[in-house]
């Protein structure tokens, strides 16, 4: 994880590198449904406690989870802000999408135009 964050990522790549293993995700995945403890997420998913454990401190430094202590339980949940950011960023893709279908469909419509023209 530091390694990473020496590439002069910018936020959201780090929160992209973070989740592209699977356990990671899987763990996003899971909490997205509502706050877990560490042994709720190891049932869940059937992986170690270590491993479990690892990959929430990793999720922890890039800023993906938060954690609070409840009793002798940490209970991990998703922090909103990164996630915010990559909705953000994938709404420009359906903006570029959108406008390249409407301009289609104005080629289409010229296109048919241009046919009915001509018969």
């Amino acid at each position: 994880m530091v390694y990473i964050k020496n590439m002069n990522t910018t936020s959201m790549q780090l929160t992209l590198i973070t989740i592209a293993e699977p356990n990671r995700f899987n763990i996003v995945e899971l909490l997205k449904q509502g706050p877990r403890s560490v042994s709720e997420i190891v049932q869940a998913l059937n992986i170690g406690q270590p491993q479990v454990s690892r990959h929430l401190r990793i999720l922890s430094e890039a800023g993906l989870v938060r954690v609070r202590s409840k009793a002798q339980q940490r209970i991990y949940s998703l922090e909103a802000r990164p996630f915010q950011e990559l909705d953000e960023w994938f709404d420009s893709f359906s903006i570029l999408w959108e406008e390249r279908l409407d301009n289609f469909e104005d080629n289409m419509f010229d296109y048919d135009y241009k046919r009915k023209e001509n018969v």
